[in-house]
């Protein structure tokens, strides 16, 4: 994620913020038609000008779909849970706890789900070993 001090200029161009995460130009405009949330203001030329905003919605999005894995719908939905849920955002909120306790349930629901498909692999093992014999 980016720090949102850096962020000094009042209007980014689309060549900066791709630079900003080593991405192509294409990536950030294909994300502005997936993402409501990315919706940078446009000159009479149609030369897209970030704000800080945009930019921090291209970190949000970039750190999902590039650092965390995520497919573009999981992101979609992970970004307006945030909004509709701030007490899962560090910056607007002071339970630093937050973000750990979203964490340890999204593992403990991998978890479950991996320990699903293991039995269901067993089973798959034994009725094999069982239509061999």
């Amino acid at each position: 994620m980016i720090d949102p001090n850096t962020l000094t200029k009042r209007y980014y161009k689309i060549g900066e913020v791709a630079k900003m995460f080593n991405v192509a130009t294409s990536l950030i405009r294909y994300w502005e038609g997936e993402f409501d949330e990315l919706n940078p203001k446009k000159n009479n030329k149609g030369v897209r000008r970030f704000l800080k905003e945009d930019v921090l919605v291209v970190s949000r999005i970039y750190d999902l779909v590039k650092v965390k894995g995520y497919k573009l719908e999981g992101a979609k939905l992970a970004i307006k849970e945030k909004e509709q849920s701030p007490i899962f955002n560090q910056s607007e909120s002071n339970n630093s706890q937050a973000p750990l306790i979203q964490l340890k349930e999204e593992l403990e629901e991998i978890k479950n789900n991996l320990l699903q498909l293991k039995s269901v692999l067993k089973e798959d093992q034994k009725s094999e070993e069982e239509s061999i014999d």
